[in-house]
C-alpha cells in the first residue's frame, strides 16, 4: 500500500472515531487557566469595578436559565427576572484555557463555565470572528471534523433554545439569558495539557459569535457543568479541580483532570475538607449545587434562616459571589458594607476575622480578608459579596482554595493553597 493511499484511508477513519468519542484517552492532565485580565493595563481598583459590573451582568444570566429551566420542568422556583437595563454578558470575568481543535490543531482560547454545558467555538461557516490571539476555526482545514446527525443523541436530548434539522445537520439556537449562539453540531478532536498533550474527541457547536455579548478576545466556550453537553459530562471525566490565584494578582492558575484532581497530591496551606454536590430542586443540572447550611463572621454565627442559604452553588464566571438578601443584611449587621481606613492605614495592615462557610456534613470553608473585603478606592473597603437570588460561590471567595468537584462520587471538596505555587 503506498503512503498517499493510506493516508486516503486513514481520513476517514480519523473523522468515525470522532463522531463516535472512541479516539478519548486517560484524560489524567494538568492544564494552565489563563486570568481573565492577564496582560490587561487595568488598576486594581479598575479590576474590582469591573467585577462588580460582570457579576451583575452574570446574575442577569444566571436568573434567566433558571427561569427557563424552571418552566421547562414545570417547577415554581422563583427568581427575579434579569434587569431589563442589564446586557447578559460574560464580560471579562471568566478564566480560560488554551487548547487545539482540529487535526492538525488549530490553537484556541475557551472561556471555563462552570454554569452552562455546550461546547462551541466561532466557526468560519458561520461569520464568526478571528481575535487577536485565535484564528478563526475552520472546520475544512482539519481532517477529524464531522456534522452530529440529527439523530444524535446530544442534538435530541440537548439544552437548546431551538433546534432545527436541514440536510441531516443538526443546527441549533442556545441562549444565556438575553445573549444567544446559533450554529451546527459537530465533532472534532480537542487537543489539551501543560506538560504532556492529551487529546479527546467532542462534540460541540461550530457557531457564529455570541450575540448581544462580548467574549473579548476568546473564541468560544467551554461548558463544564454536570449537564449532557459538557465538556465534563460528554468525557466522563470522574473528577476535575481548579486553583485560582488571588484576582487582583492576574497571575495564571491551574486545572486538574482525573487522577491528577486529587487535593492530597498538592501541598495546601489547611486541611482538606468535603461535603456533598446536589440536584436542583426542579431537577436542573446546571450547576454545582452544595449544601450551606450557616455563615459565621469570626467567632459569631449569624442569624440566617435555612431556606436563605437554599440553592447555594458554585460557579467559575461569577467573580464576586453573592448571598440572599437576608444573608447579607445578617452580614451587614457583623459588618458595614463600605467604612472608610483612617488616613495613612494601608489596606494591606488591616486585619479582620475570617468569614466562616458552614456545609452540611461538618465541612467548613474559611474564607480570609481577601476573599470578601476589597479595597474599591484608595482607603475604602467594602464587602466584595454581591446580593442575588440564591448564594454564590465565586471567584473572589474561591481564590487560593484548591477547589475539587469529585463528579463521580457527588463529593465537593476543598483546601486552602498557595495556587501561584501548585
Amino acid at each position: 500500500m503506498t503512503l498517499s493511499t493510506f493516508i486516503f484511508l486513514l481520513v476517514p477513519i480519523l473523522a468515525s472515531l470522532a463522531a463516535t468519542g472512541t479516539t478519548n484517552a486517560s484524560f489524567d492532565l494538568r492544564a494552565e487557566l489563563n486570568h481573565p485580565y492577564a496582560g490587561i493595563r487595568l488598576s486594581k481598583h479598575e479590576m474590582i469595578r469591573n467585577a462588580a459590573i460582570a457579576s451583575k451582568a452574570r446574575r442577569a444570566w444566571n436568573a434567566a436559565r433558571v427561569t427557563k429551566l424552571a418552566s421547562g420542568h414545570g417547577g415554581t422556583t422563583t427568581v427575579s427576572s434579569p434587569p431589563h437595563d442589564v446586557r447578559v454578558t460574560p464580560l471579562k470575568s471568566f478564566h480560560t484555557l488554551t487548547m487545539g481543535v482540529g487535526t492538525p490543531p488549530q490553537p484556541h482560547t475557551l472561556l471555563i463555565d462552570t454554569g452552562s454545558d455546550l461546547v462551541w467555538l466561532q466557526c468560519k461557516p458561520f461569520g464568526g470572528e478571528a481575535t487577536a490571539t485565535d484564528p478563526l476555526y475552520d472546520p475544512y482545514k482539519s481532517s477529524s471534523f464531522a456534522t452530529v446527525p440529527c439523530d444524535g443523541e446530544l442534538c435530541q436530548e440537548g439544552n437548546f433554545q431551538t433546534t432545527n434539522c436541514s440536510k441531516n445537520k443538526c443546527l441549533y439556537t442556545y441562549a444565556y439569558g438575553q445573549g444567544r449562539t446559533f450554529g451546527e453540531l459537530a465533532s472534532d478532536i480537542f487537543t489539551l495539557g501543560v506538560h504532556h498533550k492529551v487529546p479527546a474527541s467532542l462534540d460541540f457547536g461550530c457557531a457564529g459569535e455570541l450575540m448581544d455579548a462580548n467574549i473579548y478576545t476568546a473564541s468560544g466556550f467551554l461548558g463544564f457543568s454536570p449537564d449532557k453537553l459538557s465538556f465534563v459530562s460528554q468525557l466522563q471525566i470522574p473528577r476535575f479541580s481548579y486553583c485560582l490565584t488571588p484576582f487582583t494578582d492576574r497571575k495564571s492558575g491551574q486545572m486538574f483532570f482525573g487522577s491528577m484532581a486529587d487535593l492530597y497530591k498538592y501541598r495546601t496551606t489547611g486541611p482538606v475538607q468535603t461535603t456533598a454536590l446536589l440536584n436542583d430542586q426542579i431537577g436542573s443540572n446546571t450547576f454545582y449545587y452544595v449544601s450551606l447550611i450557616g455563615i459565621s463572621f469570626g467567632t459569631k454565627r449569624l442569624s440566617i434562616p435555612a431556606s436563605s442559604l437554599t440553592g447555594t452553588f458554585v460557579d467559575s464566571g461569577y467573580t464576586t459571589g453573592a448571598l440572599t438578601v437576608t444573608a447579607l443584611d445578617a452580614l451587614k449587621e457583623a459588618l458595614d458594607f463600605c467604612f472608610q481606613l483612617p488616613r495613612g492605614v494601608a489596606f494591606e495592615t488591616v486585619k479582620a476575622p475570617p468569614l466562616l462557610y458552614h456545609f452540611e456534613g461538618g465541612a467548613t470553608m474559611v474564607l480570609p480578608r481577601d476573599n470578601y473585603l476589597v479595597e474599591v478606592s484608595t482607603g475604602e473597603m467594602c464587602l466584595v459579596i454581591g446580593e442575588d437570588d440564591r448564594p454564590v460561590i465565586g471567584n473572589f471567595q474561591q481564590q487560593n482554595m484548591h477547589l475539587l468537584f469529585d463528579v463521580q462520587n457527588q463529593k465537593f471538596s476543598f483546601a486552602p493553597t498557595q495556587c501561584g505555587h501548585i
